[in-house]
């Protein structure tokens, strides 16, 4: 047992030793640097846990800042039915008195091995989706089926399922079918990715059936990515073939808004990810908007949503409710 939770531990910390933190952001001058406010007894600790994606010591610095359930004005559906498989379920939060609301579809990571919806015990990732209702939106989601057992391309069709289920039912939850913004964190936003830039996926919805992605801490280049096992189990150990699914071309050619984040103490190579993302955007005079999380880890960036950290919600606030 011990040596399986020893190499559990491994596959989520993707390979990556702990380093020193810099006193700056990493990545380019031109990032837009998010206003931080990390709590200083927090910041204390991401500092001292380093550059590495540690979702056990970083939960329970998050856990007493989020709001507790129920949520005022806010009712939940669990486990919602989108496809055969036993992972293809939803979670639906939808805002009091709600109609023709923005939705927004949320992909939790997980090292493309782990993962899910909803980690019982604890506010994640329930305080995405109260977040996105308590904000004025229905907010969705997702889980999917994991590698090793499920292999390139299935979260990328489980993308297009889950989305298709929203179009068909969401006006039901008081949502508009026609503002799906599509958000993933970490393999799950590599993943989303991924489902942009191949059309195949979307081939049957127009625009790949959303107003607009948010990706925060994603793999962009496989080229030039440091790949570790779990991204093996999944996209299988064909270079060639991986190499030729890496979605930075189809990134750039597609027209869904997009809006890109990445965590100032992210792991070394979401930081290197994104800044060949955006330097490609921006040789091609395409910049789009690429946030530096000021203060935050890979893990942190995504525990404070729902608290009085608005460093990546109040971007997300801007691409789905411009003008609010």
């Amino acid at each position: 047992m011990n040596k399986l939770l020893a190499l559990s531990a491994t596959l989520l910390l993707a390979g990556c030793a702990s380093s020193p933190v810099p006193p700056v952001p990493q990545g380019s001058a031109d990032y837009i640097r998010s206003a931080s406010a990390v709590p200083t007894a927090i910041d204390k600790r991401l500092r001292e846990i380093g550059l590495v994606s540690a979702p056990e010591p970083t939960r329970p610095l998050y856990a007493p800042l989020q709001p507790a359930e129920p949520f005022a004005g806010v009712q939940i559906i669990r486990d919602v039915r989108y496809g055969s498989a036993e992972r293809h379920r939803l979670d639906v939060f939808t805002p009091q008195g709600a109609s023709g609301r923005p939705v927004l579809l949320f992909m939790h990571g997980g090292a493309y091995v782990g993962g899910d919806k909803h980690l019982a015990g604890s506010p994640f990732y329930t305080n995405i989706g109260a977040w996105a209702a308590r904000n004025g939106m229905v907010g969705v989601n997702m889980t999917y089926r994991l590698a090793p057992q499920a292999k390139w391309p299935a979260a990328q069709e489980d993308i297009a399922s889950a989305i298709a289920w929203v179009r068909a039912n969401v006006a039901a939850h008081g949502g508009d079918a026609k503002r799906i913004y599509l958000m993933g964190h970490s393999a799950g936003a590599s993943h989303v990715a991924n489902y942009l830039a191949h059309p195949q996926f979307h081939t049957k919805a127009e625009g790949a059936g959303v107003a607009g992605a948010i990706l925060v801490s994603a793999f962009y280049d496989f080229d030039k990515l440091n790949a570790t096992q779990t991204f093996f189990q999944y996209h299988g150990n064909d270079r060639a073939q991986y190499v030729a699914r890496s979605p930075l071309k189809g990134l750039m050619e597609s027209k869904v808004p997009m809006l890109f984040a990445v965590a100032q103490y992210d792991t070394p190579d979401f930081n290197k990810q994104a800044d060949l993302l955006k330097d490609a955007f921006c040789k091609a005079g395409r910049c789009p908007r690429f946030v530096m999380l000021t203060g935050h880890s890979h893990m942190s960036e995504i525990y404070s949503v729902n608290t009085a950290d608005t460093g990546l919600t109040q971007e997300i606030l801007a691409l789905v409710q411009p003008g609010r």
